[in-house]
């Protein structure tokens, strides 16, 4: 059986001294001009996330969350977790009294303190360069304007009436009251000047003029932020990767409320599995399905930010009665997956220092929201990631951070780097992630035929709006046909979709390293609009 990429896919960008990858040209672009003149990799990460935030403005920003997975030249490998708090006043009272019985998707309520800032703080303490400098092309870009691209229109189309609602989005995406032509420059003089101020005292975010601002918006709109919250958010100190063994490698991933475990849990039970089947075949859908499966009854089951439950799934115990029940060749059902809006990158400089790094608004533009005078849009991440179930783990509760979607890994065995890479997706992301990194070591794929196979994802995984939804295993073209029957034979409700452009099946980076000949092989996904460049 041949599986063949969902597109005819480039070569991957092959280099000695440096790569990188996104999601959108402009942001590769950025990063590889800081590496050709002498930068690191922090530097380049900096400088491309700066301008993910004009580029694709619906899947990050200021306003968003960001988790990082840094390996250093010297083997040393670290994460930084940059997510936040809701309101101290969110009690599940304060909502329930509000006649509400899940948390809101959109607007002041459903907002956490954005985490991003304190990332881009961690990373500037190991770059070489001046934040401003690292962000003169974004901010130049957000004077000058953006073209809006096939990607942005499509997402401003969806969210034209909310966006509508709120004067600091309307008037930077739907200019003169319309939705823009593709090809209109989207200019963003607020946010240019926000990051002016931003690349010089980082700090007043969280507890200066900013933080003061957003906080006072919030609560005037009936969001009971305190304002410590925020402070308190400030740190995104480095702390150690979760990890696990894959194909006699380590997988490494972002601790929670990153879902980075819940890979580990996939990697757990299918170590070893699937290399003894051809790819993509009937036996490793169904595994790679029921293994996600039992990671999201996991999460839903037992999981929070604040407890370590999660190291469960892990133990040998479970991974064996996990194994047991795939092995019977039939589906299950999960809890609760929603598409997200993220995007992500990936660098690798001339030292070796590796940085996976991902950010998102969590839906597409986040709540839907300015802090005014700022051009900066909030996330919807408590709404997206928290629970109003009684007595959940993942519960909304006052100084605990929702569960996340996103996550970043990184394979190296016993003194080098193998491959760094991540995907955007939503509840997807931990699915498409382990298909990448099986395509990679159990079937020898060069990256960018990882990211270009055909992937699947079950559905519901655990976005609070499905949960209880009707489970199915949707299976983008490519797969052939009598292998979709086989799954339905075993009970699979599969459901067929066509090659999933445009973000909805997600825009997968991976640089891999060829550690024989001292070669960096960078792919991006053809699903999206991103490049993969090399030195």
């Amino acid at each position: 059986m041949t599986i063949h990429p969902i597109a005819p896919r480039p070569s991957a960008a092959l280099g000695a001294s440096g790569a990188v990858t996104s999601s959108h040209r402009a942001v590769s672009q950025v990063g590889a001009e800081v590496l050709a003149s002498g930068g690191n990799a922090f530097d380049a990460t900096l400088a491309m996330a700066a301008m993910s935030w004009l580029v694709l403005p619906g899947q990050c920003g200021l306003g968003g969350d960001a988790f990082v997975l840094v390996r250093e030249a010297d083997g040393r490998t670290w994460t930084s977790n940059g997510s936040g708090f809701g309101p101290d006043g969110g009690t599940t009272d304060f909502y329930r009294e509000r006649g509400l019985d899940a948390l809101p998707l959109a607007g002041p309520l459903s907002v956490a303190v954005p985490g991003a800032p304190a990332v881009v703080a961690t990373l500037r303490q190991r770059a070489t360069r001046e934040l401003a400098e690292l962000w003169a092309p974004a901010v130049r870009a957000a004077e000058d304007g953006v073209p809006c691209t096939a990607k942005t229109l499509g997402d401003l189309s969806e969210q034209a009436a909310v966006l509508a609602r709120d004067p600091g989005t309307a008037a930077v995406y739907l200019p003169d009251g319309r939705l823009p032509r593709i090809g209109d420059l989207l200019r963003q003089p607020e946010l240019a000047a926000t990051m002016r101020r931003l690349a010089d005292d980082l700090g007043a975010f969280y507890t200066g003029w900013f933080a003061d601002r957003a906080v006072s918006t919030l609560a005037d709109a009936g969001a009971p932020f305190s304002g410590e919250e925020w402070r308190l958010a400030a740190a995104a100190a480095p702390e150690p990767s979760v990890e696990t063994s894959y194909g006699g490698m380590r997988l490494h991933q972002t601790p929670p409320p990153s879902a980075g475990w819940m890979v580990l849990h996939e990697a757990r039970v299918l170590d070893g599995v699937l290399r003894e089947h051809e790819q993509l075949d009937a036996e490793s859908l169904h595994w790679f399905a029921e293994a996600a499966r039992a990671a999201f009854r996991h999460r839903f089951d037992h999981c929070g930010a604040d407890n370590d439950h999660w190291r469960t799934a892990l133990e040998d115990a479970a991974v064996r009665r996990t194994r047991h029940a795939i092995g019977l060749a039939r589906a299950t059902t999960a809890v609760g997956v929603r598409d997200g809006d993220t995007t992500s990158m990936v660098c690798v400089d001339g030292d070796g220092t590796a940085v996976s790094f991902i950010h998102s608004l969590a839906f597409t533009f986040g709540s839907r929201t300015t802090v005014p005078g700022t051009g900066v849009v909030l996330n919807d991440r408590l709404g997206r990631g928290a629970y109003l179930i009684d007595g959940h783990p993942n519960e909304v509760r006052p100084r605990r951070k929702p569960l996340h979607t996103l996550n970043a890994w990184l394979l190296a065995d016993d003194h080098d780097l193998v491959a760094v890479g991540n995907c955007p997706g939503g509840d997807a992301q931990v699915q498409w992630n382990m298909q990448v990194v099986s395509h990679l070591v159990d079937h020898g794929d060069d990256p960018q035929r990882a990211v270009s196979l055909p992937r699947v994802s079950v559905y519901p995984g655990s976005d609070a709006n499905a949960l209880g939804d009707a489970a199915e295993l949707r299976c983008e073209e490519g797969i052939p046909e009598e292998t979709l029957a086989r799954l339905e034979g075993w009970g699979h409700r599969v459901t067929r979709l066509s090659a999933q452009r445009g973000g909805s099946g997600g825009s997968a980076c991976v640089i891999a390293h060829d550690i024989e000949r001292g070669v960096l092989e960078a792919a991006a996904d053809p699903r999206m609009d991103g490049v993969a460049l090399a030195l």
